[in-house]
């Protein structure tokens, strides 16, 4: 008695078609061109956010463990503008020199850099003025340094997608 297993080529899981199976078939999926072709080079894009992400998180630890000697007795990182715009930095000089590294323009790094201030810069205005508290300054900057990414992104998208020059 022979069963037949037929694997799906893009899962790699097996599902037995009958019991006892002796024999397997390979049958992969069909894909178009048109859905490849779309798939890829989105996946490029998040390739490349992710790792100026893991990029800056770099930034931040380092520069931020080398700068708390120098900073942590100072009154400079109780402030929470100060503390925000110092975390920013250090941030933005991890990603800046790893965007310089994958061979992305000064243009595109200056503009990346430009996105990670602004959500600050933003944030900042309604705290000085009293209207806003400082813990919002440093989470609220944060998630809008996201998008602030994205947009930078998509505005050279020519450079975050396959045939960019690694």
């Amino acid at each position: 008695m022979t069963s037949t297993y037929v694997i799906d080529s893009d899962s790699d899981r097996a599902t037995d078609q009958a019991p006892g199976a002796t024999e397997i078939i390979d049958r992969p999926r069909e894909r178009t061109a048109a859905s490849t072709q779309v798939r890829a080079p989105w996946r490029h894009f998040v390739r490349h956010f992710a790792e100026m992400v893991v990029a800056m998180a770099v930034g931040m630890l380092v520069l931020g463990l080398a700068l708390k000697p120098l900073l942590g007795m100072s009154d400079l990182l109780q402030r929470a503008d100060m503390s925000a715009l110092i975390m920013a930095t250090n941030m933005t000089i991890g990603m800046s020199v790893w965007m310089r590294y994958r061979g992305h323009s000064w243009a595109s790094t200056a503009e990346m850099g430009a996105a990670m201030y602004i959500p600050f810069a933003v944030l900042l205005i309604p705290f000085w003025a009293g209207l806003l508290p400082g813990n919002v300054i440093m989470m609220g900057g944060h998630v809008l340094m996201l998008p602030a990414m994205v947009a930078a992104m998509l505005h050279r998208r020519s450079e975050y997608l396959p045939g960019h020059a690694l």
